[in-house]
């Protein structure tokens, strides 16, 4: 059998090689956030010539919109089609900021076709801020009340709960530094669809780890004689192939959305995939491996196994 438990401590130390560099990222730089939260103009065109990134910032730079983010567009139907994010930009009769960037952008690359064209103010961005986070921290609390109300014929049901709340966290916040290193590197930013996209991770990786728990719940009651670390070991091997098969299907579906999906939707999909795999490997070999070191009372002795100045116990 395999002795998942046993290598706790290594689980654990994979995890953090992955949260803290992203965890220092959000810290110091944050998320990038797209108009949806900030404010902003969304801007798509069609050139006549084919769009040069360089040049077209260079434009905005000079127009009064600095630190724009410009993509193309990379859709059959619209070829030389550009997206571009900028601050607030007018689009009114006595201040057409729009029409003097469309002006600029047609001196450069010809005949220019407004696609898309779409504003959002700062104070809407704000209150969705806030319901993002609202949303996040209920869901949250409201699944510890329903593992702890699930598993109280368990002797400490909140220690369930908040082992899943554990991995949750680990999930969310691999998503988030993944995309706030991605938003320094590459300008990624994130909208509505990245505050979907965590919910959806929160609600796959409790209902992962549930799956691995309900099974730890079932052979407490059958194989009472036995230590507790062989029972979620036991546990864990028998649900392994079903968390796994699960996943893999879900993530392939999502490999194949982010390499033949639309643009708009591609960020959406690659946080989903992100969280996904986190959330597969964190309800296998972090939740549980939390309910062993509760169990055996080792949070005095934590810090010093996973910096392995001491070997954990097998």
């Amino acid at each position: 059998m395999l002795n998942i438990i046993g290598r706790r401590y290594l689980y654990f130390r994979l995890s953090l090689l992955i949260i803290i560099p992203g965890t220092i990222f959000l810290i110091i730089f944050g998320l990038r956030p797209g108009i949806d939260f900030s404010g902003g103009t969304n801007l798509e065109l069609q050139l006549q010539k084919p769009p040069d990134i360089p040049t077209i910032e260079q434009i905005l730079t000079k127009d009064g919109f600095p630190d724009s983010v410009v993509q193309t567009v990379n859709d059959p139907g619209t070829p030389n089609a550009v997206n571009l994010r900028t601050k607030p930009m007018s689009n009114t009769p006595q201040d057409n900021q729009v029409a003097k960037v469309e002006a600029d952008i047609q001196a450069q690359f010809g005949k220019v076709t407004q696609l898309q064209y779409q504003s959002i103010g700062p104070v809407i961005g704000a209150e969705l801020t806030r319901k993002a986070v609202y949303a996040v921290l209920g869901a949250s609390v409201l699944i510890l009340l329903y593992i702890w109300y699930a598993f109280r014929n368990v002797a400490t049901p909140l220690r369930f709960g908040i082992c899943a709340l554990a991995a949750l966290l680990h999930d969310v916040l691999v998503v988030m530094g993944v995309f706030a290193i991605l938003g320094k590197i590459f300008k990624i930013e994130i909208d509505a669809l990245f505050v979907t996209a965590v919910l959806t991770v929160i609600g796959f990786s409790v209902h992962d780890t549930i799956v691995v728990f309900d099974r730890i719940r079932e052979n407490l009651g059958r194989r009472t004689g036995e230590p507790f670390e062989t029972v979620v070991n036991a546990s864990i091997v028998q649900t392994l192939a079903r968390s796994l098969n699960t996943s893999i299907t879900v993530l392939l579906t999502l490999l194949a959305l982010y390499l033949f999906g639309g643009v708009s939707i591609r960020l959406f999909v690659l946080a989903l995939l992100v969280g996904i795999f986190s959330g597969t490997y964190s309800s296998i070999f972090n939740a549980s491996c939390l309910l062993v070191v509760w169990q055996n009372r080792e949070f005095k002795q934590f810090l010093p196994r996973l910096l392995g100045l001491r070997r954990a116990a097998a």
